[in-house]
């Protein structure tokens, strides 16, 4: 299977999975447990590609200048410092410590 295949095949499932989606009756999704599920899966989800995009570098786990540029912007989130300040703060401390050497 070529990569255009993959890609291909993966567009027809979501586009599958989207027009499955709205022949979903919707009293499914108002009942408390389904809609905690779903609000509760939009996290998990996002903290997975954070954890990935993080600590990932094809097959292997790895601590880079990526992981104190997360950590500066969690705690500037925590601190309710506006995002394009959190953004420019997490990007300069990952290019400070690849300038310095401290990080690959």
């Amino acid at each position: 299977m070529t990569m255009w295949n993959a890609v291909l095949i993966a567009s027809i499932v979501c586009v599958a999975l989207k027009g499955i989606g709205y022949l979903i009756p919707p009293r499914w999704f108002e009942a408390p447990v389904p809609s905690r599920i779903t609000d509760l899966l939009t996290v998990a989800l996002l903290a997975a590609l954070v954890a990935v995009q993080t600590f990932g570098a094809g097959q292997q786990i790895v601590v880079d200048a990526r992981v104190p540029a997360v950590l500066v912007a969690a705690g500037l989130l925590l601190l309710r410092a506006p995002f394009l300040l959190v953004v420019i703060a997490a990007a300069v401390v990952a290019a400070l410590l690849r300038l310095w050497g401290l990080a690959a």
